[in-house]
């Protein structure tokens, strides 16, 4: 059953240019720490696509075993694990992650 969340994942991050792993869904945030994130992603005018690991406790601890990371939300670009909100946050403060969404070729609202 392992290979099949890690494929899911795969397939995830692979189809979609920036893909977000979050506690709860974009319009209703379970956790500061994703709604945290869905205001950068939105107020940069990022297009994402986003998973709801508390729908799914494969996922929920499938993502932490594939990224190696012990929480949650989880930034994905282009297949690249970003990090966590405070990295994101951290990130979106000093200019870099809107730099690395250009660079990836992901639009951001002016």
């Amino acid at each position: 059953m392992a290979d099949t969340i890690s494929e899911r994942i795969q397939n995830d991050i692979t189809q979609n240019d920036v893909m977000l792993y979050m506690k709860g869904t974009p319009m209703f945030p379970q956790c500061g720490f994703s709604a945290r994130v869905i205001q950068i992603l939105t107020h940069m005018g990022v297009p994402f696509q986003s998973a709801n690991v508390l729908e799914d406790a494969e996922l929920r601890e499938g993502i932490k075993a594939f990224s190696q990371w012990p929480t949650i939300p989880q930034l994905y670009v282009k297949g690249e694990f970003i990090g966590g909100c405070d990295i994101v946050t951290e990130m979106f403060q000093a200019g870099e992650l809107e730099t690395l969404m250009k660079e990836q070729g992901v639009p951001v609202k002016a």
